[in-house]
């Protein structure tokens, strides 16, 4: 399913933003101008990963226990998370960002 979440100048540059799709938290960050999606809760703790900090490298670390994930992957690059999150494709229409989740 393809969903609008928002605007470009929602996310700015090196910032993350949480957005709900089918019930669905999901989080899209924007690193150096580049769209990323990856589902917004840890798999370690249920955490929102949106609330945590995003990295360098394209990393997000989780606000409750440090796990961290690439936003590219969604791999677990950092104990106590060992599973991966779930990635989504960003489509980006004019200024419209569009998340594809896979879903409907």
């Amino acid at each position: 399913m393809k969903a609008k979440v928002c605007k470009t100048n929602e996310i700015g540059v090196n910032t993350m933003k949480s957005f709900d799709i089918e019930g669905e938290p999901i989080l899209v960050a924007n690193v150096g101008g580049k769209y990323y999606s990856i589902a917004d809760t840890c798999s370690h703790a249920m955490a929102y990963l949106s609330e945590g900090e995003l990295l360098e490298d394209c990393r997000v670390q989780c606000p409750d226990h440090a796990a961290i994930f690439d936003l590219k992957t969604g791999e677990a690059l950092a104990l106590p998370a060992v599973s991966a999150v779930e990635t989504f494709e960003v489509i980006v229409e004019g200024d419209d960002i569009f998340v594809e989740t896979g879903a409907g």
